[in-house]
């Protein structure tokens, strides 16, 4: 570790994995309510448990994208963090609106106030005063790590990063704004969920593995560099106007449905040159890093993001099939494996890299950790190909035969069962990976000569 400042990362990547254990786990308890419709119903409610499961992962993977800009950007700027002090700060601020948000959901506070009871729009449900608290840490986040860096050197990597957490943190401004007309309500509160997962995260992601194929491929900075540069471009071209595809069915104008198709077709472009770029990266890489999980990690990021959210995002993405598949579960199968591609394997390939540097250790349970990969990620691969079928049948009974919606769950039933087996190798996938990231192997001390020499003549009782 070159600059001391860089152990805040490691606060925010413990309250982030305590986050992702909340998430999991609440995945699969919601993922059994769809096989047992009443299980929990009169202590966890399917919606509270659902904004549990979505808050949370949005949460955490916010928390894992702090946590990795306090730690990449000194090595870059070549400067310690301008303030700890403010980066403790704000941490403080996302711990505490996070518990408050936890407590409002579980027991239903407040209900009907706007200040501090949730709302109904979906991902954004927090009380006010979460929002509020939420957004002056980001204004916080920004002060910090902006001073870090315009004090220090500027590399493409900054750049990009700094594009991209500025923007998420003004785009998070639309969660305050809240029209009476419903079309205006969708058509703003998309600004905050696709122009933050299919755009601004985007470049998040893209600076943050282009740091961990500098570090781990040893690949000179000015090629990663280039390749970041055209990925940036590829996301915001695509990723502001393929926001349309959102605006099909909301009551927007015609034109967004072409709008959408074409700029929703180029959303693959970014994906597919993220993919490239890795695997060209480990080809020209020169170094044999000892932290082969960190490269597995980031391996699986480029190549399931573009799975999930390209090739699954693409399936459905045209308006013509979006007429009959959007809100099924072919919707969730896109999701689940975007999100599990792009950000979560991105924030644990962090995780894997920097952990061991910040605690001053060689990489450790590197067999765990790889072996947590291939566990979550098939236990994903499988919940995805379920749901896609189950999406399949639900598309075809429901929107083309016109059976009620409730009949068909009823014939979905299977593919829950599976989904939720799935969903038991993902949870089991994220605890391993949690074990072997928080708790390092003891050190093997092996007997010297004398001592090995004396324990063969010292007779056994």
């Amino acid at each position: 570790m070159k600059y001391s400042t860089q152990k805040i990362a490691l606060m925010y990547f413990a309250v982030a994995l305590a986050l992702f254990a909340v998430q999991v786990t609440m995945g699969l308890i919601i993922g059994w309510i769809y096989v047992s419709p009443n299980f929990l119903s009169e202590v966890l409610p399917f919606n509270i448990g659902r904004m549990l499961h979505t808050n949370s992962l949005v949460v955490w993977l916010l928390l894992g994208f702090f946590g990795g800009a306090y730690y990449l950007i000194p090595e870059e700027a070549e400067r310690e963090i301008h303030s700890p002090f403010l980066a403790y700060l704000q941490l403080g601020i996302l711990v505490l609106g996070t518990a408050g948000v936890v407590v409002t959901y579980l027991f239903s506070l407040f209900k009907g106030s706007l200040m501090f009871g949730y709302s109904g729009r979906e991902f954004i449900e927090q009380p006010m005063w979460v929002k509020m608290g939420i957004a002056v840490a980001g204004v916080i986040f920004l002060y910090n790590i902006s001073m870090t860096v315009l004090k220090g050197r500027k590399t493409a990597i900054t750049n990009i990063l700094l594009l991209g957490l500025w923007l998420l943190v003004l785009l998070f401004l639309f969660a305050f704004y809240n029209p009476a007309n419903l079309a205006l309500d969708k058509q703003y509160w998309w600004f905050i969920v696709h122009l933050w997962v299919e755009a601004t995260w985007e470049l998040v992601m893209a600076s943050i593995l282009a740091f961990l194929m500098l570090k781990l491929t040893g690949v000179d900075r000015e090629v990663v560099e280039k390749w970041l540069y055209v990925i940036a471009a590829l996301a915001l071209f695509s990723g502001i106007l393929g926001t349309g595809h959102h605006y099909y069915w909301i009551g927007m104008p015609g034109y967004w449905q072409w709008i959408g198709n074409i700029f929703s077709t180029l959303e693959v472009a970014p994906l597919f040159t993220t993919m490239a770029f890795a695997f060209v990266m480990i080809w020209k890489g020169r170094r044999d890093h000892p932290n082969k999980a960190a490269l597995l990690w980031s391996l699986g990021c480029a190549v399931i993001a573009f799975f999930g959210a390209g090739v699954w995002g693409f399936l459905h993405t045209l308006s013509g099939i979006n007429y009959y598949t959007h809100g099924t579960q072919i919707t969730a199968a896109h999701g689940h494996l975007a999100f599990y591609g792009a950000y979560v394997c991105l924030n644990l390939a962090m995780f894997s890299y920097a952990m061991p540097i910040v605690r001053n250790r060689d990489p450790y349970n590197q067999v765990l950790n790889m072996g947590a990969f291939w566990l979550m990620s098939a236990g994903m691969a499988f919940m995805t190909f379920t749901l896609t079928f189950a999406g399949t049948i639900q598309t075809h009974m429901q929107r083309v035969e016109g059976v009620d919606y409730m009949s068909v769950q009823d014939q979905l039933w299977i593919f829950y069962v599976m989904r939720f087996g799935s969903g038991v190798a993902v949870v089991l996938g994220a605890y391993l990976l949690i074990y072997a990231l928080a708790f390092p192997r003891r050190e093997i001390v092996t007997a010297g000569p004398a001592q090995a020499r004396k324990s063969l003549e010292t007779p056994a009782e």
